[in-house]
Parts: structure tokens; sequence; C-alpha cells
């Protein structure tokens, strides 16, 4: 059942706003920011929640737990560009980072489609993947840059700042690993004369990469180059969602690229 009103972090956490203003490209939302427990599709066993209509999207920041490595990395749940898997691939993952002594960034990127539309769906704005929108591309541009203009403040090494992404959110990934050379938005602020380009990359059984299913191909929109950041890949052969040719057709172009790659494939 829905729960009242938009995603809140544990007690102690602050959701900050990433844009001074309203978002670049605000969409029609198909309705207020809604939380819910998925109880139909148990991952593990068990419930997980999912966050639908976000246009306000914010980052979360994770202090590390005892010592301090320097490293950050922000976090991009997957969810099909429709919604956010908050907890399973967000807040859980911020939990794990910390106990390595790691800054972790949980970004609430925008999905103002939702996903309780059921056939509707389609009559709604969707998040991604870029270019058919750019909002997710530049949520994640931003919170890099941000993350990055306030390293002194978080205590952490500018030159140390990851993402780590899962289904779409590991698209994501690939999508803010190709694309920092110049921003999907107009700067609107100090903060976006930093760079946005994560110094690594985690794109955890990524969606979106592959081209059809005829042809092994890397999908045109994501421009592989030397500079994209060393990444490191992860899914099972398996996966019903995601199939693998995803990580693969990725893994291929990073190698070709002369990118440093490593990818970890389970049966």
């Amino acid at each position: 059942g829905l729960l009242d009103g938009p995603w809140q972090p544990a007690p102690g956490h602050k959701q900050l706003p990433i844009w001074p203003g309203a978002a670049p490209e605000s969409k029609t939302v198909a309705g207020p920011e809604n939380t819910a427990t998925n109880k139909e599709h148990l991952v593990g066993g068990r419930p997980w929640l999912r966050v639908g209509h976000v246009s306000q999207p914010t980052m979360t920041v994770y202090a590390p737990k005892g010592k301090n490595t320097g490293a950050a990395v922000v976090v991009f749940p997957g969810g099909g560009y429709w919604l956010l898997a908050i907890d399973l691939e967000g807040t859980e993952i911020c939990n794990w980072l910390t106990s390595q002594g790691i800054t972790a960034v949980l970004l609430k990127y925008r999905v103002p489609g939702g996903a309780d539309q059921g056939a509707d769906c389609g009559k709604y704005p969707r998040s991604g993947p870029y270019p058919k929108s750019a909002m997710a591309l530049q949520d994640a541009q931003r919170t890099l840059a941000l993350v990055r203009s306030h390293a002194a403040q978080l205590q952490i090494n500018p030159h140390k700042i990851g993402v780590i992404g899962f289904s779409a959110g590991g698209h994501l990934v690939a999508a803010v690993s190709t694309h920092f050379g110049r921003r999907v938005y107009e700067p609107v602020d100090a903060a976006d004369k930093e760079s946005c380009r994560p110094d690594f990359a985690m794109a955890i059984y990524p969606g979106h990469l592959w081209l059809n299913e005829n042809k092994f191909e890397l999908n045109p929109d994501i421009h592989v180059t030397r500079q994209t950041p060393p990444t490191f890949l992860v899914q099972s052969e398996d996966d019903p969602i995601d199939p693998v040719e995803h990580s693969l057709v990725y893994y291929a172009a990073l190698k070709k690229a002369g990118v440093t790659v490593e990818m970890h494939l389970y049966s």
C-alpha cells in the first residue's frame, strides 16, 4: 500500500535539493511523490520500497562510519526510469559503503511518471534513458558537481568521487561516464564550474546498453572514449530483466577504448 507522501531518509539524515530553483525541463507530474512497499516481487524473500512521481530531485549524504577513506560514491537506484528502488538499491547500498569508510550520496533523481499508472503509464513523462529525456542525466551531472564543490566540507577527496547504479541506474552510470564533457543543462551557479566526470564507476546489472536482440552492438548514445572512468561491472547470466548482453557490449566497448574495466559474471 501507499505510505504517506514523499520518501524520507532515516532520522539523522537530511535530503537536500540539488537545484537552487526549479529543476531544468520540469515536466508535468502524474501526481504527488509517493512511497509504496512492493510485496508482489520479493527480493531475497523481502519486500522493498519503491518511490514514484519524483519531480523534486534530492541528495542525501551518509557519512562514513569509523575511518574515512576520503572516497565518495553517488548512488543511483534502479527502477526502469519509472520509479526508484530506494532501499534495495539505495539506502542499503549507502549503509554498506559507509561501513567501509566511504561517504555515500543517495540521489533521488526525477521519475515523474511513476509506476502505479498501469496501462496509462505511457501518457506520463519518463525520466530516461538519455537522450529520450535529459532529466535523470541532468540530476546525475549536477550531483557530481555539487559533491565535488563541497569536497572540503564533506571531508572527501575531490578526485575520488565515483558512482554506482543498478539496472536503469546502471545505464545512468554509463550515461554520466560518457557525457561529462558537456552539461545537458544550463549552469545555474558556481558548483557547475566543477567537473561532473566520475573518477570511477560501478554498473550493476545495467540496462539500456545493448542495442537489440539480433546484433551485438552498444547503444549508440553511449560514446565510450579513453576518458571514460575505470569501470566495474557485475551481473548474473540468468538475469531476466536486463540480459547479460547489456554488460557484455559495454565491457567490449570499454576494453576497445583502453579503459580499465573489471567484470564479474555469475551463472
